[in-house]
């Protein structure tokens, strides 16, 4: 743990802090995708969620699909701000691996939390794609430029795209791109089989990493372009047009490759890329350019310790479904269905008292997270 508020708020994306007062827009970027990782992740109601905090069922997209590749998406422009001034410390590349084994071993911690069954252990998740995207993406970016950095991102998607559509899975044939039938999920049954989020497959599995990498060094790419020498007016109005041009073709590329995020398709990856760029400029205009600071302020504060939000968020709601209370009538429920029921649906509706449930988790953790913030203490994994 450091002091100070010029100091790194986590090692995954530690130099989006640098000149926190220059750049306070990445900070609440980064910190408005944690909270809706959150937001997303745990609804009052699994089955009754707000349409708009819902995941496409397969292909298509939602709202809720863009969080997930936003905070990569940041990370990687923290990767290219953090290790910039760094990147001839010998030391550097160890600090990197052992944050990526802190994170990935985090990631299992979250998947085995309340029951630890270890023998059916999910290996893949949130913070373990992290961890890997956050490895390879800062390992090409110590040892490419950007033309290099930018070949090889292109290469991911187009290999990507070669592996799922022409590469035939035994006994299916090739390109059929449904949850049990395509590669990726192919591959995670023979490498991590009875350890994966829905027995035969997983959203986070192994080969669809590949574009998700991609997605990481679309930000590193956008990181170059931060810590230029332009005005902040000019940072964010690129942008705000290269965000436009990528969510143009990755529209476009989904009529030949679906857009998934189960799958993390080339195309869904080049889109979010773009959404994530388009809603970094506009961060970048509102509270840098305009200085709508107040706006962006409990986002900041998320956004300063966002690993340490996103696992303790995590932890709390999986154990307000274990804690058990027993009602008038002598029945057993969960804290958590008690606490949606009462306060939350039984006067807004199933839907809407879903994701007011969900907003009311992540508002109970703006306290905490101010006081670490204002206390100057940013935890470094």
């Amino acid at each position: 743990m450091t002091r100070g508020g010029a100091a790194a708020a986590d090692s995954v994306t530690d130099g989006a802090t640098i000149e926190r007062q220059r750049i306070r827009a990445l900070d609440a970027f980064r910190g408005l995708s944690v909270a809706g990782m959150i937001l997303v992740n745990h609804p009052g109601n699994p089955r009754h969620v707000w349409p708009p905090l819902a995941h496409a069922v397969w292909n298509g997209w939602t709202p809720a699909d863009v969080v997930f590749p936003a905070f990569l998406f940041i990370v990687g422009v923290a990767i290219t701000l953090a290790h910039a001034p760094r990147r001839n410390d010998g030391a550097l590349v160890r600090r990197i691996v052992r944050r990526t084994v802190i994170l990935f071993a985090l990631g299992l911690m979250l998947n085995a939390v309340p029951s630890f069954d270890l023998a059916h252990l999910r290996i893949p998740g949130v913070l373990q794609r992290i961890a890997l995207c956050y490895l390879i993406a800062s390992l090409v970016f110590l040892t490419t430029e950007p033309g290099g950095q930018l070949a090889l991102l292109v290469g991911l998607l187009i290999a990507y795209w070669i592996l799922m559509i022409w590469v035939p899975v035994p006994g299916i044939g090739p390109g059929v791109l449904e949850p049990d039938t395509n590669l990726g999920a192919w591959l995670d049954r023979r490498l991590l089989g009875g350890h994966l989020a829905h027995g035969s497959w997983d959203p986070e599995g192994l080969l669809s990493t590949i574009p998700a990498i991609a997605t990481t060094l679309m930000g590193v790419l956008a990181g170059h372009w931060v810590r230029g020498a332009r005005s902040t007016t000019a940072k964010s109005a690129g942008l705000i047009v290269a965000g436009i041009v990528c969510i143009a073709a990755g529209e476009w590329l989904g009529l030949w490759f679906p857009i998934n995020k189960s799958l993390w398709t080339t195309s869904f990856a080049v889109l979010m890329g773009g959404i994530a760029a388009l809603l970094l400029g506009g961060c970048l205009w509102l509270v840098d350019v305009r200085g709508h600071r107040g706006l962006a302020a409990p986002f900041v504060v998320f956004g300063s310790n966002p690993i340490v939000l996103y696992v303790l968020a995590t932890v709390a709601a999986k154990l307000l479904d274990v804690v058990t209370v027993t009602r008038r009538d002598g029945t057993a429920t969960s804290l958590h269905a008690l606490v949606y029921q009462r306060a939350f649906a039984g006067w807004t509706g199933p839907n809407m008292g879903s994701a007011l449930f969900a907003v009311a988790l992540v508002a109970a953790w703006l306290a905490p997270m101010t006081y670490l913030y204002r206390r100057g203490l940013f935890v470094k994994v």
